[in-house]
């Protein structure tokens, strides 16, 4: 086993806990997005969504946490690498992984509109 490797599980499931934390503690838009997540799922308990609709919700807000994470470690990564030089495929690579974030969060506010706007309909006929 090499220094990189787990020796538990346990070990590995703190390793990630405390990656969680890092990135709340860390990444304003991990916050953000964590907190529009959080309202969302508030809304959807007080439309009363179906399970589905509920599951569809949570998986696209924790889609989007995701990407988020993945964005950050590419950009920590390039950062690392690069320091303090410039590089046109830097540039590119942390624009795509923002772009990533931004799409994801894009389709996982249609999803939600989507979801509630049924549901409001709904109410109002």
């Amino acid at each position: 086993m090499n220094k990189f490797q787990s020796r538990s599980f346990q070990k590995s499931v703190m390793y990630a806990l405390n990656g969680l934390r890092l990135a709340f503690r860390s990444q304003r838009n991990f916050r953000k997005h964590l907190f529009i997540a959080f309202v969302t799922l508030t809304f959807a308990v007080l439309l009363k969504v179906s399970v589905i609709e509920l599951s569809i919700i949570l998986f696209s807000n924790t889609f989007v946490l995701v990407v988020e994470m993945l964005n950050s470690v590419i950009e920590f990564v390039i950062d690392a690498y690069y320091r303090n030089k410039w590089a046109k495929l830097a540039k590119l690579a942390k624009d795509i992984a923002a772009g990533a974030v931004l799409l994801s969060a894009v389709v996982s506010a249609i999803i939600t509109i989507l979801i509630y706007g049924s549901k409001i309909y709904q109410i109002l006929r």
